[in-house]
């Protein structure tokens, strides 16, 4: 039994150490067919080497990858498992398998339905739920097997016991691995992103300065040769176009200089408010010419260190990214929700646009990347640049069709 046992952990850990070797950096929707794929090989190979315990009964481990799959991704990770298990376990037959049709029915009506609360919980709450999911999982199976058998002796105690540990063992150790994964791999994108605000922010300090001084020399003496009264009207709009080229270009070098250090006289500790109300009623009018109606509500009572410019610049950016997203729409609404949760500041940002694709969510805040024709990045990189200061993170989830949604979490600091 104990080598059928440590074969069946073989089987647990097959998926996770491919994902890790071969597909860690694909795209997101290769790496979900890939999980689900590997998760159905894991599920065949338990039903196949069954653990057989002394006393004469069997049991394996096939509904730890289906559990796993059905919190994480909910019915549409899960359904194409439930087709395979099922397949599968009609094609061995044999007693047992209706009652196995019943039971992963059950498990695939029920589990999933807990995928977004699971997902949105911490990791530590996520191992335990994970594993009394499966605890009780296995115990309903139990139970029911119970009263086929109506057997209640030393050898069906001897199963229970033994599915039951064997269950919770086997989650628990593949939960702490799975959110070790997830921990790790968000890890090295703040890394990877801290690494690209610190590029830019040496870029800007060395090189917006000095671009700035020939720009605003050759933009005052056009606009000195534009009131020449020889020009053609022609070269007048030769002249115009070049203004407002060199007004566009000090636009771009203004931004980057927002990436720079906060400055001392900036800073304050407060709970946001007074930012939240500014830049809201900053953006009331350019909402109004887009048809899209604003939602305010604040209520935060925690307060934090940071540099005021920047994160009113940081709300701006992400309000009208949310506003320009629902151009053209009959009705947008963008919600603005401030709130808090234990010692971090929540701030929510949420429109009815047009959405973005996974993809695109994954390349938000990378220099010169945008979602629009003549956008630059900048804006986003310096919203995930202020957000960064503050040791907070923003969050992304989006729908094609149905809107976008951010969250800035911020770290509240005692003063």
């Amino acid at each position: 039994m104990f080598e059928t046992l440590l074969l069946n952990f073989l089987f647990m850990l097959f998926p996770v150490l491919i994902f890790l070797i071969f597909f860690e950096n694909r795209p997101h929707a290769y790496n979900r067919k890939i999980l689900v794929l590997l998760s159905a090989i894991t599920m065949i190979l338990c039903i196949a080497r069954p653990i057989r315990l002394e006393t004469g009964f069997i049991f394996d481990l096939r509904y730890i990858p289906f559990i796993i799959a059905a919190l994480y991704g909910g019915y549409r990770n899960v359904f194409p498992l439930y087709l395979i298990l099922n397949i599968y376990r009609f094609y061995i037959g044999g007693e047992g398998t209706v009652h196995s049709f019943l039971f992963s029915t059950a498990v695939l009506l029920a589990v999933p339905l807990m995928s977004r609360s699971f997902i949105r919980s911490r990791p530590q709450n996520r191992i335990i739920r994970a594993t009394a999911v499966a605890v009780l999982s296995m115990g309903c199976y139990l139970i029911v097997m119970s009263m086929i058998v109506k057997n209640f002796d030393r050898q069906f105690w001897m199963l229970v016991f033994y599915a039951l540990a064997t269950h919770a063992v086997m989650m628990a150790v593949l939960m702490i691995l799975l959110e070790q994964i997830i921990t790790n791999l968000r890890n090295r994108d703040r890394i990877m992103q801290s690494e690209r605000l610190n590029v830019v922010s040496e870029l800007a300090a060395s090189v917006s300065h000095e671009m700035r001084n020939p720009l605003t020399v050759t933009s005052g003496f056009l606009q000195l040769l534009n009131r020449s009264k020889t020009l053609t009207p022609e070269e007048k709009g030769y002249i115009e176009l070049s203004l407002q080229e060199l007004n566009r270009a000090e636009k771009i070098i203004n931004d980057y200089l927002s990436f720079a250090k906060p400055q001392s006289e900036n800073i304050v500790y407060s709970n946001l408010q007074a930012e939240c109300e500014y830049t809201k009623n900053v953006i009331m009018p350019y909402a109004t010419i887009h048809k899209v109606t604003v939602e305010f509500s604040f209520s935060n009572s925690l307060r934090t260190y940071y540099d005021r410019t920047q994160i009113q610049q940081c709300l701006i950016n992400l309000y009208k990214n949310g506003i320009e997203a629902m151009k053209g729409l009959e009705e947008g609404v963008l919600s603005i929700d401030i709130s808090e949760r234990k010692q971090d500041i929540l701030i929510t940002i949420r429109d009815t646009g047009i959405g973005m694709t996974k993809d695109e969510i994954s390349r938000l805040g990378k220099p010169y990347y945008s979602t629009k024709e003549e956008g630059t990045g900048l804006g986003m990189l310096m919203a995930y640049s202020a957000i960064d200061k503050v040791k907070g993170s923003i969050e992304v989830s989006s729908e094609k069709g149905k809107g976008t949604t951010f969250l800035l979490t911020i770290p509240a600091k005692a003063g």
